[in-house]
């Protein structure tokens, strides 16, 4: 499904890929529907696992930390490189069965964040007036933009200038 797009991958293709059988995988899944949704999740599961920086931003310095990680994956040989779950968000967008999933998906990819710049606010280190879940919400969707536009262009440059003016943004909050 990450290859071909879930609207292009067949319940068969998943069997040849997986090598499993019918019973099998009906014992996990009752549909496609259910695969899907499993999918996404895994997705999710994959794209936290693979920023543990996410566990260090309780600081501007954290989440600068956290953007320059995210930067670098991408300046690996073959990126920028396209995120599994913004590729599903953009297949899936218009269904009403998967977009609550994939929306839940992302706002638990916020959720780091905006716990980090919680505590930096209640540390006295972010403005009252800041709000982290915005916050939040505005730095991963500097990383989506980033990479999408960074996938365009062939150039991490879009990646890291949006992160970067996103961070910046977070820095201008810290309370004086």
């Amino acid at each position: 499904m990450y290859e071909r797009g879930v609207a292009a991958t067949s319940l068969d293709d998943v069997l040849v890929a997986s090598g499993t059988g019918k019973s099998q995988m009906y014992h996990y899944f009752a549909d496609k529907a259910d695969l899907v949704i499993a999918v996404i999740e895994h997705q999710r599961d994959s794209v936290l696992n693979a920023q543990p920086e996410l566990a260090r931003v309780g600081s501007v310095e954290g989440i600068t930390a956290w953007a320059d990680a995210v930067v670098r994956q991408h300046t690996a040989k073959g990126g920028p490189f396209a995120c599994p779950l913004g590729s599903l968000a953009a297949e899936l967008k218009n269904d009403a069965t998967f977009r609550p999933v994939v929306d839940a998906a992302f706002r638990r990819w916020e959720q780091p964040l905006a716990d980090g710049l919680t505590a930096m606010q209640t540390r006295g280190d972010l403005a009252v007036n800041a709000d982290p879940s915005r916050l939040a919400a505005m730095l991963v969707a500097a990383l989506q933009g980033g990479m999408l536009l960074g996938r365009i262009a062939g150039d991490v440059a879009p990646l890291r200038d949006l992160l970067d003016a996103a961070v910046s943004r977070v820095a201008e909050l810290r309370a004086k």
